[in-house]
């Protein structure tokens, strides 16, 4: 089918029959209509489309290896540093399209899905048909346009423990029978984002597993349609309110859901098993194949989007109201332009430095985007709180769009405009900040991106013991070697 139009997807959503369950109702059918999912199916629909815009296509899309059709770049097999730009590129229009507030388009796991298929001959450690799976399974997305959602991690019932551990190992999702034609998997994982507009979903290994004979049943990866029978998610409430594109700019058109992932001895097809059973070699699933790197790429762009908005937004501010000339002002502003160049020069560091891995995949270097990825989780929460500094009060005095239609509108007029803007214009840039710094949908974009990879901390730690520190410290001890 090649690249699908937004009208294709959301068709091809509301076709589905998923078990999903939100705020105690079920919904199965027209999932992409529901006032909790609609916003955002329509997000992503314009996506879709921009594939087919002419202005876009060539930075968006490549042609199919097979049918030689246009598709996603997000599935194209970096072979020089040229491609990785054109992957980088189409990463950034639909970026730019958010904002950087969707955190899980398709482009996202397509990249591990492209790494995985360039090193498919790494899964022959367990079985080659491992590997000849996932390169079919990265072919058949391809070439249907599909988006997918992915569960990684055990629920937190007890994390003094292991996951295969946690309440007599019944919580988290487990083998408990393999078939010739496949494999059953019953328990819980978390957390899915996007869950309820996907066609799919990824059950790739979590990568806390101790390598125990005890961590065998909770060792796979696999992949099942959204619809799968035994399948439920669990959403948590939306937090867009139901408001406008006026009142709720951000929620109403990017929030994505998040779902908890419940197998009820569902069914996996053989085929759609890409590894069973090894501990160790799921633990090495996307460090060693290098889908950790195209993955933090596309991360990092999207990043890059974000705080180029924060940038942007509160420049606006400071200049609509004419605090732009205060230097404690200007010293925020400063610290956000430099967030969005450091963004920037790592990935371009990161492209000019790559290096063809053992697949021959041409890989961005991994030290510099592991380096933005532990530093913008950290530098990311300052933006909502620079932007609760600009507005102040303002924040908490922001007129609705109903108001503006009221009998208040002459005093919203008098009374709330703004230098260099009138009341109307003001009360939209207000309520783009406020949903940016302080609504439900602004804490949980900091909440997602401050754990975005994982636990700051032991992202920390594992930075400190990946880098190679020793040429810097034989530098100090050279020094301290001198004689003259």
């Amino acid at each position: 089918m090649a690249i699908r139009t937004g009208q294709q997807f959301l068709d091809k959503i509301n076709s589905m029959r998923p078990h999903l369950t939100i705020d105690g109702k079920q919904v199965s059918e027209n999932v992409a209509e529901h006032p909790a999912f609609a916003g955002v199916a329509r997000s992503y629909a314009k996506l879709y489309d921009l594939q087919h815009d002419p202005e876009h296509a060539a930075a968006l899309t490549y042609p199919s290896p097979s049918s030689g059709e246009p598709v996603s770049a997000s599935f194209l097999i970096p072979r020089t540093q040229e491609d990785l730009v054109h992957r980088r590129e189409a990463a950034r229009v639909w970026a730019d399209y958010s904002h950087g507030f969707l955190g899980r388009t398709a482009d996202y796991l397509n990249a591990a899905l492209t790494a995985l298929a360039a090193a498919a001959d790494w899964f022959d450690q367990a079985d080659p048909r491992y590997g000849e799976r996932i390169r079919a399974y990265y072919e058949y997305v391809r070439e249907n346009d599909l988006l997918t959602t992915h569960t990684l991690i055990p629920p937190q019932s007890n994390r003094a423990v292991s996951g295969s551990e946690q309440m007599g190992g019944k919580v988290a999702a487990q083998v408990i029978e393999e078939r010739p034609d496949g494999i059953v998997v019953r328990g819980a994982r978390m957390l899915a984002t996007v869950a309820p507009i996907a066609d799919e979903i990824l059950v790739f290994p979590s990568t806390l597993l101790r390598g125990t004979d005890r961590d065998i049943p909770y060792s796979f990866a696999f992949a099942i349609p959204n619809d799968t029978p035994g399948l439920r998610y669990l959403c948590r409430t939306s937090l867009h309110h139901g408001g406008s594109t006026f009142d709720e700019p951000l929620a109403s058109r990017f929030e994505e859901m998040d779902a908890m992932v419940i197998f009820d001895d569902v069914f996996v097809p053989a085929e759609r098993v890409f590894m069973l059973g090894n501990p160790q070699l799921c633990n090495a699933f996307y460090t060693e194949t290098g889908a950790t790197a195209l993955m933090t790429q596309q991360v990092v762009t999207r990043t890059i989007a974000k705080s180029e908005f924060f940038l942007g937004l509160a420049s606006e501010i400071a200049s609509s109201i004419a605090i732009d000339g205060y230097q404690h002002i200007q010293e925020d502003l400063a610290e956000l332009i430099i967030d969005v160049e450091i963004g920037k020069a790592l990935l371009r560091a990161a492209e000019a430095d790559a290096a063809p891995n053992r697949w021959g995949m041409m890989t961005p270097k991994w030290s510099s985007l592991n380096a933005a990825r532990n530093w913008f989780p950290r530098a990311s929460q300052r933006f909502p709180a620079i932007i609760r500094k600009f507005c102040a009060s303002g924040l908490l005095a922001a007129p609705s769009e109903a108001d503006l239609s009221s009998g208040a509108r002459d005093d919203i007029d008098q009374y709330l405009q703004a230098k260099l803007l009138p009341a109307e214009s003001r009360a939209q840039l207000y309520r783009l900040a406020f949903d940016a710094s302080m609504s439900g949908f602004a804490s949980r974009q900091a909440q997602y991106e401050y754990y975005f990879f994982g636990d700051p901390v032991r992202m920390a730690g594992a930075l400190v013991n990946s880098y190679d520190r020793e040429p810097a410290r034989a530098r100090v001890r050279e020094l301290l070697a001198r004689t003259d």
